[in-house]
């Protein structure tokens, strides 16, 4: 769908965008307007960004499981990627390497479609130890260096574990902690889309 301009002229179709992530991007527990990809979407057009971003959250996904599905969710024709996936991971304790060789993956294969992204990062809970802390937390940094990605360290910045910001689960953030992350989120956002290339 072209953009029509307020002089009758056409600017460049919208960006069109995919969040690749768990529950926590698909808006768990939220109505469908209070979802992460909507709420992020409203914001960057609030700030004449013309973006159309696709929610491709699955709720109990895995790294591993976005790696499977990672064709049907990223159609031809996407300009660019959010990627947010790895809470499931260390929820289950799933081995850090395990997750660092699917998110690697995923960057890898859409780097080869000419598909930018931008990381956004997990870290793990202090009960899972100090090993698996590390080596988990250093998958992020290490794969957006490695990659040259925009890259937003912990997606649940400032909303973890407060009570206000999270629906009764005290794990998925409830309306007002979306636009929480949202807000602290917006300015590395805003750095990605205007990277890109224009459409049309």
């Amino acid at each position: 769908m072209l953009v029509l301009a307020a002089t009758g002229g056409v600017l460049a179709e919208p960006l069109r965008l995919v969040a690749l992530g768990d529950s926590l991007t698909a808006g768990y527990g939220l109505p469908q307007d209070a979802a992460f990809p909507v709420v992020l979407e409203k914001a960057l057009r609030e700030r004449g960004m013309e973006v159309e971003i696709a929610n491709a959250g699955v709720s109990g996904d895995t790294a591993s499981g976005g790696l499977a599905r990672l064709d049907w969710s990223v159609p031809e024709g996407t300009d660019a990627v959010i990627l947010a996936l790895g809470a499931n991971d260390m929820l289950r304790g799933v081995s850090p390497d395990v997750t660092r060789e699917a998110l690697e993956a995923i960057v890898t294969r859409l780097k080869a479609r000419n598909i930018p992204v931008m990381l956004v990062g997990m870290v793990a809970a202090p009960n899972l130890g100090e090993d698996y802390r590390r080596r988990f937390d250093a998958i992020y940094k290490d794969i957006a260096a490695r990659h040259g990605l925009v890259f937003y360290p912990f997606f649940l910045e400032e909303v973890a574990a407060i009570p206000g910001l999270n629906l009764p689960d005290g794990m998925h953030p409830n309306a007002e902690g979306v636009k929480r992350i949202v807000a602290r989120m917006l300015p590395t956002v805003v750095r990605f889309v205007s990277s890109l290339p224009p459409r049309g």
